[in-house]
This record gives structure tokens, sequence and C-alpha cells, in this order.
């Protein structure tokens, strides 16, 4: 088959995506991405092509704010999401990535959570979509308001909306949104960490064989990892500074553009590593302090390791509060993501053993989920729309 990978272009919406176009890849599939040229180097360190199509996510971001005056920072409205997924990224993308995907001839397009461009590209191509949610469901609320934004984008280039054939749910039960239906075309998918291995592969460590706290050890090892957009100096800095006073051994992730210098704290009390595959960063982590990106999350639990989570922007709220609801951890909400609170809350799971064994039942659910693999060869098995 010919598969199509259609992401937002960010990091944190393409990486959940890999473990499935590798398993595509591994089958024999011919296997190609669509996003912005920016993220090639990432996908050429994986050995994938790349349709450019569209800006990075800074242009499209500063893009809406000429357009509305709003920088679309903290806990969005569903407006604000509406118009930046479903309008601004549509209108300055959708054209570009319909004449390469065309010129491609895809059999399947799998696209992820925000994605608006790559279901515009699948209808007017008459192609099955694959959509893969990395996280929770989107919030009836949010989703509404994307559909009813995006509506005049496919009117105005005679496209008619079609429902996606797959939803591919990487989502475990515990952190699932209360009352939550399973849409038509549900296939549960397994969430990997990124930078883990297939199984069978060599992998060191397979989803969920973290080793678990190590009661010898007299200083815990915790990992402070908000990203690559989230992660300025200023915003750790003072999270670092208050951390490093407990007895904690800190390893802290820079992000794409910073250097250790950038930030004010105590370097002799903390570590600091580049870009680095998740899966890597997990071995031997006690605690995870994050800001709630969905890969950072879901990857974090399948490794059975509980959770701090402050809140940023974009759908770290959601994943705060799902944690906190399947009591792998403690989300941060509002205004408590101080400082002081992330420290008050790192403590409190460091300290409290049902946090992680909350964070073991987690990744239990995830572990039964179907392979990447497994999912690869259903989606190919049956590529049309499903009733």
């Amino acid at each position: 088959m010919r598969i199509l990978f259609s992401s937002t272009p960010a990091h944190g919406h393409l990486l959940p995506q890999l473990p499935l176009a590798r398993a595509f890849r591994e089958r024999g599939d011919d296997v190609v991405f669509l996003t912005a040229g920016g993220l090639a180097p990432l996908l050429a360190k994986e050995g994938f092509d790349l349709l450019p199509a569209g800006p990075t996510m800074d242009v499209m971001v500063e893009d809406f704010t000429r357009r509305t005056g709003v920088l679309p920072e903290g806990e969005p409205a569903p407006e604000v999401v509406a118009e930046l997924f479903a309008g601004v990224r549509v209108d300055v993308t959708a054209d570009e990535a319909l004449a390469a995907a065309r010129d491609w001839r895809p059999e399947l397009i799998v696209t992820e959570l925000a994605d608006c461009v790559g279901p515009l590209v699948a209808a007017a191509l008459d192609v099955p979509v694959a959509n893969l949610a990395y996280g929770p469901a989107l919030p009836d609320v949010f989703a509404a308001a994307m559909e009813a934004n995006v509506a005049s984008r496919y009117a105005a280039r005679g496209i008619t909306p079609r429902p996606a054939a797959h939803y591919l749910d990487t989502c475990p039960p515990a952190m699932q949104q209360d009352g939550w239906q399973p849409p038509a075309g549900r296939l549960a998918l397994r969430p990997e960490p990124h930078g883990q291995t297939p199984a069978g592969q060599g992998s060191p460590d397979p989803a969920g064989s973290t080793a678990p706290a190590d009661p010898e050890r007299r200083r815990p090892r915790v990992l402070v990892t908000f990203g690559t957009v989230f992660s300025a100096p200023e915003v750790l800095s003072p999270i670092l500074r208050e951390l490093s006073k407990e007895d904690m051994e800190l390893r802290v992730t820079l992000g794409l553009t910073a250097s250790a210098e950038d930030f004010d704290v105590d370097h002799d009390r903390v570590t600091f590593v580049g870009f680095t595959p998740l899966s890597e960063l997990l071995r031997d982590t006690d605690l995870v302090v994050a800001h709630g990106g969905a890969g950072t999350t879901l990857g974090t639990l399948a490794a059975g390791i509980p959770m701090v989570i402050a809140p940023q922007g974009a759908d770290q709220f959601i994943q705060a509060d799902r944690v906190a609801a399947a009591g792998a951890g403690l989300g941060l909400p509002g205004g408590t993501a101080t400082p002081e609170g992330v420290v008050k809350a790192a403590s409190a799971v460091l300290a409290d053993q049902g946090f992680r064994a909350a964070a073991r039942t987690v990744a239990d659910q995830i572990a039964a989920m179907p392979s990447p693999a497994e999912v690869a060869a259903a989606l190919a098995a049956e590529p049309a729309p499903v009733a």
C-alpha cells in the first residue's frame, strides 16, 4: 500500500505517528509524510520521505496573531483552537498539500487529532482516512468548533467532507474522558515512547519495562521535560531552582534551541540533556515532571512511571486532568503550577507508592493494547471505510 501520514508541523503532533509509520514500512508498504519542510531533518533521521507543504508552526502562530490579535497561550478556548488548526493552517497549507498528495497518489491517509489538512486532502482524492488520537478524545466543544470552522474551506474548494474510516485510539481506559463512547471504526493502538525499538528487534526497554524506583538509592531520580515548545528557560528556571533544593537527582531536557547556560540554576545540582528519545530518558526514573504533552504523558505512563503535570497550553490541561483522574500522578491546573506547587506535588507523588501503583495499572492497560504492527496489518487488510 501507499500510506501518507499527514501532521500538524510540530514534534508533539508528529512523533506519536512514528511507531505506526515504522510498522507500515516494516510490512513493505510505501510511507511518506505530509507536513512542513522544517521537519525534514527529524524525518530524515527516521528514514522517511517528506512531501513538504505549508509553513512551520511558529509562522502559523504569527499569522494567527496578525489575524486575530490574540496570542494562543495558556489554556485554550475552542474558538482559538479552531481558528489556528482548522482556519489558519488550512488556509496556508491545504492547496500545496493537495497538489503534492495528488501527485503521490496515496491509498490511505493517516492523520492526527489536530490535523485538518489531511482529511480535506483525503476527501478531495476519495481516499480513506485513519485518524490517530494521541491521548484522550478531544472534548465535543473543541471538535464541533473545528468542524464548523473548516467547513467553509471545504466549500471554497468544492469538496464534501467525509467521516474518518478509522479512529486509532492510543488512550488507555483509565485515562479516557468520563462518559466517552467509542466512535465507529475504532481501533485501539498501543502508544510507545519516542525512540523505542519495536518489540522483537532488540529493544532493551519495551513498553512497561522501565525499572521501578530503587529502594536502596537514597535520592530519587526526577526527569523534568517540557517538550520542544514549552521548555523556555524563563519558565523552567524558577521550577528547577525550587526542585534543586530538595533531595532529588534532577535531569532536565533542553528542548530544541536552549543551552544549559541559559538556565539560572545551580548547575551542580541539575543535569541537562539535549533532544533525546523519551525511551532513553525514562530508564531508571522515579518521577517525571512535565508540561503534559500527549507523547510525553503516554510514553511515561507506558513505562509505569508516575507524573506531575504543570500544563502550559494546548491539550496539556486535558492530560493533567486525566492523569490525576487515573491516580497516576498529580495535575496542577489554573494558577497552581507555581514552582512551589510543583515541588509540593513532586514530593507528594514520591512519598506515596499509590501513585506508582496506579501508573503501573495504566502501563498494564497500554501493554495489552494492539501493537502498531497489528494495527498496520488490520488497516492494510481493510483500508476502505467501515460501517
